[in-house]
């Protein structure tokens, strides 16, 4: 089913809306996207993390002031690199009832962004997290499924950070440090956009 799109919101031309705005899109599949690796479209990523949905409706989320603090209280000691003027978003159901909720966003790894999409349950856990893009020339080993599976189960009220409940890998400590920092900035938009109603019209206001 194709996917269903609710709005668009106009916003900054990070990588991530120039990437999944398919503006480069042609250099990247080519292969000439300084290093770029492209493992998942946009239409893809949300199927990636809900396969079993039979619906995805998108829903681009705007950064308000009062969304950007709430999201800045909720990711607690993480420190995002990037904080991203709005979220590409996807409400996942099957058979007529929401199953999740799916978020794609950025964070710098060594110098580079790496996109990204976080698949997280109606009760605040991540179900799934995979890979869009990687532009760095070294730890592109995140990809694993053996490391990426670690932020199953996660909630805000775990660490999600390195050593403590998140795995390193040898070679890569800065893109896992990275996926830790962007995984719990996630769910902070899963909390505050979709899980708490009061808290959603609160932070849409300007």
């Amino acid at each position: 089913m194709a996917l269903r799109k609710n709005r668009t919101v106009a916003g900054a031309l990070t990588p991530l809306r120039a990437a999944l705005l398919g503006l480069l899109a042609p250099l990247l599949l080519a292969g000439q996207g300084m290093g770029t690796e492209v493992y998942l479209t946009l239409e893809e990523a949300p199927r990636t993390v809900f396969p079993e949905a039979d619906r995805w409706e998108r829903k681009d989320i705007p950064v308000t002031a009062a969304l950007s603090q709430r999201l800045k209280q909720l990711v607690g000691r993480a420190k995002p690199t990037i904080w991203e003027p709005f979220y590409i978003s996807f409400i996942a159901s099957k058979d007529g009832q929401v199953i999740g909720y799916a978020v794609i966003c950025e964070e710098i790894g060594k110098h580079r962004p790496i996109t990204f999409i976080a698949g997280v349950t109606p009760d605040g856990k991540v179900k799934d997290v995979a890979i869009m893009m990687y532009r760095e020339p070294q730890g592109g080993e995140i990809r694993r499924r053996s490391f990426l599976k670690q932020f199953s189960g996660k909630r805000l009220s775990n660490p999600i950070m390195p050593r403590q409940d998140i795995q390193s890998l040898s070679g890569a400590t800065l893109s896992v440090r990275a996926m830790s920092r962007g995984v719990r900035k996630a769910l902070a938009v899963v909390q505050a956009v979709y899980l708490n109603p009061q808290e959603r019209a609160r932070t849409q206001q300007q």
